[in-house]
């Protein structure tokens, strides 16, 4: 049965949600009643689901006791995790990237525990000290992947080939976050990558807000979902009021609701159907009271973006579907 606007799983991402408390304990650490506050906080906004953000808690840094914790948590909260989201991790940092290779492994043993569908992974990498002095960080330039470096190229390939393996053998999806300046940072080159490692459950997360919030000139958006979504399986949501003043060489871009930014979801979602997408939502907003308007954000997509029946022509996708089965939820109230 296809997904409709009452059942399509939607998670809460939980960028809003620090790492690290006001004591400076690490949220890892922290007792069982501190991850039920937040599981609490996002369930009362109107959400059934939550994206396990790694920002807040990274379940591939618990024991197996706290993770088994974890999942009662949010049992006894009644709130579901399908899906980790490890981000800034990325397996080809100079460096860092058998550390991160691992911890990446950790992740997919960690979603297989918790019973997730997907873990979703990325090339970006740490904040640098200037865009974390920013008031919005993509203000100004960040890491970048070597552009034309077929070494760096095929270890990526090759790393990310063996997170798809691993994945598979636990029954998890995999989904790369499209993000600037990385191998996931044009639509051409993520698609790309994902046919160059070429497993079925290895896909694109096509976080399209990433790539078009930057004060510089973009890929046209309508574009860039024409080439994404047939290869996608996963989908971090937001949006960017942006401005172009061309012949000025200004470009501004900032964090808008869903409804009211420059990518048309209405469209692109008709497009998605349209190639066979299947995969879970996230709604996502920086600044403000995120939380609030991630709400607002889903209720948008069930009220007004989602097919209301069952009955619509879906396409074939690229790569696999989810495969958790459509549970009933109530329209977030917001």
């Amino acid at each position: 049965m296809a997904y409709t606007a009452e059942n399509w799983p939607i998670t809460a991402a939980l960028l809003q949600f620090p790492g690290v408390n006001a004591a400076g304990l690490h949220i890892n650490d922290a007792p069982a009643a501190a991850w039920a506050e937040v599981l609490q906080e996002v369930k009362d906004a109107g959400f059934a689901h939550a994206d396990l953000t790694d920002s807040w808690v990274r379940p591939g840094d618990l024991s197996p006791a706290r993770i088994a914790e974890f999942q009662q948590t949010a049992k006894t909260v009644g709130i579901g995790i399908p899906v980790i989201s490890a981000i800034r991790r990325s397996v080809i940092e100079a460096g860092n990237w058998e550390a991160n290779l691992a911890y990446s492994h950790r992740t997919i043993d960690a979603a297989a525990e918790l019973g997730c569908e997907l873990v979703s992974f990325g090339l970006h990498q740490a904040l640098t000290a200037e865009q974390q002095k920013q008031l919005w960080f993509w203000t100004v330039e960040g890491h970048q992947d070597p552009v034309g470096d077929k070494e760096t190229w095929a270890n990526a390939v090759t790393r990310l080939r063996e997170l798809g393996r691993h994945a598979a053998d636990v029954g998890v999806l995999l989904s790369l976050e499209m993000y600037e300046d990385t191998y996931l940072g044009t639509a051409d080159s993520s698609v790309q990558l994902v046919q160059d490692i070429g497993l079925d459950n290895v896909g694109l997360n096509p976080d399209l807000g990433n790539l078009i919030r930057m004060h510089r000139p973009i890929e046209d958006w309508r574009e860039m979902v024409a080439k994404t979504l047939p290869y996608s399986n996963y989908w971090h949501m937001k949006n960017y009021i942006r401005d172009e003043d061309v012949a000025r060489d200004m470009y501004v871009a900032m964090p808008a609701p869903m409804d009211s930014g420059l990518i048309n979801y209405r469209e692109a979602f008709k497009l998605a159907i349209s190639v066979g997408f299947q995969g879970i939502l996230c709604t996502e907003h920086y600044g403000g009271d995120g939380l609030t308007v991630t709400a607002a954000n889903q209720d948008y997509l069930r009220r007004h973006i989602l097919p209301k029946t069952d009955g619509y022509a879906l396409g074939r996708s690229q790569v696999a579907q989810g495969r958790q089965q459509p549970v009933a939820t109530e329209l977030a109230t917001v």
